[in-house]
């Protein structure tokens, strides 16, 4: 999706998505190709609209009812004419990140009706216009949320933004890509990957008294983690195959804004304990047959070279 997902995250997550081509520099904005008729409806998208696409450079994005799976839901419209004038250049890269920190980031809570988890799935983001669009001088951004994955990818999601759960959670099952150093986005498990999840579970079903420290967090989860790791693959011995299992915790930010679901994972740590090897294969066991995982480091020799050690995480991935 590199043309959909610029850049670096900023302290709330921002980034900035655009419409038409894969500029990432700013310059020539979102690219110079004219967008069909229902991409240039869903640039121009009022709030609580919600858009996907499936094409790289989004040239086929499209509105679909937020009950669907989509990509950006719409929050709010802003517009920059004022600072920039017709005849002015188009912003950098950097001076997008600026605009979408300073004109959408303020509004999102207000939208959501509730805090946004600085650590959850959901970040702001904006859609900048096309080369077209700003020569013609379009100064309208829509400001927005969506889900980008660990790797840079955008995840699909379903009903509205104030409705959905914001912990930073995957569907056990999931497997997770190990890309260099870094866990990546969804991957089939038959490839090398980080981590499968196991479970997702809730630390409110045992703390319901408020925010839990990190150490009871640890406690419990270290316990509870175990029993489903035991029950998703049958009572598997994951030492004997040089797994391990570590999960996440949460942060009290992200307990405040209602983020209370964490996954267990399962992973492997290379030998020298640098990092994470590379796992192929689900360990999942199929019912009525063992599980059939090869040992980590079996599949490609180049991944999972120095990926950080497995800590328990409150970013979910």
């Amino acid at each position: 999706m590199a043309g959909v997902f610029i850049g670096a995250l900023l302290a709330l997550s921002l980034n900035v998505a655009f419409f038409g081509g894969n500029d990432t520099e700013g310059g020539n904005g979102g690219g110079g190709a004219k967008l069909s008729a229902a991409a240039d409806e869903a640039f121009h998208s009022p709030p609580h609209t919600c858009l996907t696409w499936a094409q790289a450079d989004a040239g086929d994005a499209h509105k679909v009812d937020c009950v669907l799976p989509h990509l950006f839901e719409v929050t709010s419209v802003a517009d920059i004419s004022p600072e920039y004038p017709a005849g002015a250049p188009v912003p950098s890269l950097d001076l997008w990140q600026q605009i979408s920190q300073a004109k959408c980031a303020g509004d999102v809570e207000t939208y959501l009706g509730k805090h946004l988890d600085p650590y959850g799935r959901l970040s702001v983001s904006l859609l900048r216009p096309t080369a077209a669009q700003w020569a013609d001088g379009q100064r309208e951004l829509r400001c927005g949320l969506q889900w980008t994955g660990p790797g840079g990818g955008l995840q699909p999601t379903s009903g509205a933004a104030s409705q959905q759960e914001q912990s930073l959670v995957w569907e056990p099952g999931t497997c997770l890509a190990l890309t260099g150093k870094t866990v990546g986005d969804p991957i089939d498990c038959a490839k090398p990957h980080s981590y499968e999840i196991v479970a997702k579970l809730d630390l409110k079903s045992k703390f319901t008294g408020g925010y839990p420290k990190q150490d009871d967090q640890q406690a419990w989860l270290d316990t509870e983690c175990a029993k489903s790791a035991a029950d998703y693959t049958s009572g598997g011995d994951l030492a004997a195959k040089n797994l391990i299992l570590t999960w996440d915790t949460r942060e009290q930010e992200s307990w405040d804004a209602g983020s209370t679901l964490v996954n267990c994972k399962v992973g492997a740590k290379l030998p020298d304990g640098s990092g994470l090897a590379a796992v192929v294969g689900s360990i999942k066991v199929a019912p009525g047959g063992p599980g059939d995982a090869p040992p980590p480091g079996a599949g490609d020799p180049t991944a999972g070279t120095g990926a950080p050690a497995p800590t328990s995480s409150s970013s979910g991935g």
